[in-house]
C-alpha cells in the first residue's frame, strides 16, 4: 500500500474516532497537543 493512501486512511480513521469520542481522544505518536487544565492552587505539595 502506498504511503499517501495509508496516511489518508489513517486520517479518516482518526477523524471518525474524534467525531465519536471527542477531540483529543486519539492522536498520532509524536504529536504534541496543548491541553488546558483548570487548577486551583491549594498551597500544599502533598
Amino acid at each position: 500500500m502506498e504511503n499517501s493512501k495509508r496516511d489518508q486512511l489513517l486520517d479518516d480513521a482518526i477523524k471518525q474516532i474524534e467525531k465519536q469520542y471527542g477531540k483529543g481522544s486519539i492522536m498520532r505518536l509524536g504529536d504534541r497537543a496543548h491541553v488546558e487544565v483548570d487548577a486551583i492552587s491549594s498551597g500544599s505539595l502533598a
